[in-house]
């Protein structure tokens, strides 16, 4: 059973996605956040710098944002970004020239955003890509047939010039597809429109991306939310708004409990206190530690309390086992975006390594975001990516 929980405060709401009584994912919602990854804006180019291929584009935030020339340059492949070196970004675009820009990673204390010309429009079956012919399919959706078929049927519906990524939800649907790819490349045209009729050449929001819980809802399998609960009224409306029209939960209940803390829930609250722990601790008696740095997370897997049997290549796989489902689990839970290290204990048995890898992947893919597995690295370090559902704050 999935459940959503918003816990509406004064000034934020807390979120929570819930799997079968379990707190899966977890977010703070502020009112007055600086939040703006997702959001498509009308950018002016302030600097270029060209010994980096890169530029200073103002889009009306305290910093200036960041954008590189890849993220100028049109999209011919979705998986490699190699430029050709000869490019001069002095070629490619001005200072003072208005480009339409989408933040793709939010500013922090040190930087501005990071923002890119390559517009992503998500929807409930497809991610619409302007101003390219790629036509891709989640990596999560593995039945080749279905994946042609699917392939076939969205490169009839586009219209010229644009691409996509086709969603997991996808799987099964042609009706519901092609309502989809109307729907989103009609919200496009707005935004595009809105871009070639603007005459005042200032830093200007254009579009917003989804809020946290219509997200949610749009990622999650169709049918799969049982329950909506929330404390707040004008939530509780916008829920049922949002209900009548999309068909795909329209069996999810749908129940306010006015004024109540609705994560006092199958002890949430004490799930939610156990985020902030470096330390987190395996039923075996092993523990793992999860320790970020502004480059990237590193997670260290130790045999702690447990000893095990006689045998000491069976007892650190066990404890690296249970570690990789307890990681999977707190990467999602804690929404740990970018680079990401896992020092497991060693092990020499190089099938054991290859079922390490195989489970973490397994387990991945319960994950609503974007995750790739790079695999063991010569120092024996699991190297992997995952993309943030929800940005930091600034």
């Amino acid at each position: 059973m999935i459940e959503i929980l918003i816990n509406r405060k004064e000034n934020e709401k807390e979120i929570a996605l819930v799997e079968n009584s379990k707190l899966v994912e977890y977010y703070i919602d502020e009112e007055n956040s600086n939040r703006k990854e997702g959001n498509i804006y009308i950018g002016i180019v302030k600097d270029i710098v060209k010994g980096m291929q890169s530029a200073f584009v103002d889009i009306g935030a305290e910093k200036n944002s960041f954008i590189h020339l890849k993220d100028i340059l049109k999209k011919v492949d979705e998986n490699k970004e190699k430029i050709d070196d000869n490019i001069d970004i002095n070629n490619i675009i001005k200072k003072g020239q208005k480009l339409l820009v989408q933040v793709k990673k939010d500013s922090n204390i040190q930087k501005g955003a990071r923002v890119s010309t390559h517009i992503n429009l998500p929807s409930r079956y497809i991610a619409l890509m302007p101003n390219t012919d790629i036509v891709t399919v989640s990596q999560k959706i593995e039945d080749k047939k279905e994946q042609e078929r699917l392939i076939k049927l969205v490169k009839e519906n586009l219209s010229s010039g644009n691409g996509g990524v086709i969603r997991t939800s996808a799987i099964g649907k042609e009706k519901e597809i092609i309502e989809d790819i109307k729907n989103v490349e009609k919200r496009w045209k707005e935004i595009e429109n809105a871009f070639k009729e603007d005459k005042e050449n200032k830093p200007k929001l254009i579009a917003k991306s989804e809020d946290i819980v219509k997200k949610m809802i749009i990622d999650l399998p169709e049918k799969s939310i049982q329950q909506i609960t929330t404390n707040n009224k004008k939530e509780y409306q916008e829920i049922l708004k949002y209900q009548q029209n999309n068909n795909y939960i329209k069996e999810t209940k749908i129940e306010i409990k006015e004024n109540e803390d609705v994560l006092e829930k199958y002890d949430i609250k004490k799930e939610i206190s156990k985020m902030e722990n470096r330390k987190i601790w395996l039923r075996c008696g092993g523990f793992i530690t999860i320790d970020k740095t502004e480059a990237l997370t590193a997670i260290d897997v130790n045999t702690g309390k447990y000893t095990g049997n006689k045998n000491i290549e069976q007892t650190i796989y066990k404890v690296n086992e249970e570690a990789t489902i307890e990681i999977a689990k707190q990467i999602r839970l804690r929404d740990i975006g970018g680079i990401i290290i896992i020092d497991y204990i060693d092990m020499r048995n190089d099938e054991n390594k290859k079922k390490i890898q195989k489970l973490l992947e397994e387990n991945l893919k319960r994950d609503r975001s974007k995750t790739q597995v790079e695999g063991f690295t010569k120092l024996d370090l699991m190297e992997m990516t995952r993309k943030h559902i929800c940005s930091h704050k600034e």
